[in-house]
């Protein structure tokens, strides 16, 4: 019987020779090195880091839209003409299951002039008193309550001297700092004839 010297294929198999290292085994993740493990890696850092940058900035976003503090408008002198009474208020859930308040009362027209549009300043406040929010809408009056409350600008019906209108306001949205008591009302600006 012959021995094959070592090192040479013997039926398919080869083997090698004692003094010679092994064949190192295939690596199928990454190739580790003394230089990889010591640097800490950059990649998914950088992507917490944005997105940690783009989550502060939609919230610094969404915070400032949320307090609503317009420009004051400028005096209007038949704003004094119509008072404000009965005020309301009353939420209810719209059908995206988001809570909408309501705020609704009364205007009367004390003046001498039709009253088509007017603009009201609407100024919520926290527990400490100060603004948490301040915006202006148009003056919407209630055209019918049944079967549900519909409204319309006040152009639709102008308000003649002397005559009393239900209104409603809707809010979708209101900062979290209010301290949910009826905000403070007033009228910022008339269009009259």
């Amino acid at each position: 019987m012959s021995v094959d010297p070592p090192g040479r294929a013997w039926a398919g198999i080869t083997i090698g020779n004692m003094g010679e290292p092994p064949t190192p085994a295939p690596s199928f993740g990454s190739v580790s090195d003394k230089r990889d493990e010591s640097r800490p890696p950059l990649i998914p850092i950088a992507i917490g880091a944005i997105a940690v940058l783009v989550v502060i900035g939609v919230m610094m976003f969404f915070s400032r839209g949320s307090g609503k503090q317009p420009a004051t408008l400028a005096a209007d002198p038949y704003a004094a003409s119509l008072p404000i009474s009965d005020i309301s208020m009353s939420t209810a859930d719209n059908f995206a299951g988001q809570q909408v308040t309501y705020i609704e009362g009364k205007v009367t027209n004390k003046g001498a002039k039709t009253v088509n549009t007017a603009v009201l300043q609407i100024t919520f406040h926290d527990a400490l008193g100060q603004v948490a929010q301040k915006e202006n809408q148009r003056l919407m009056i209630i055209t019918t309550r049944e079967p549900y409350i519909d409204t319309a600008p006040l152009s639709s019906a102008p308000l003649k001297p002397g005559q009393t209108r239900e209104f409603r306001l809707t809010f979708e949205h209101v900062s979290a700092d209010w301290n949910m008591q009826v905000p403070e009302l007033s009228v910022a600006k008339t269009s009259t004839e």
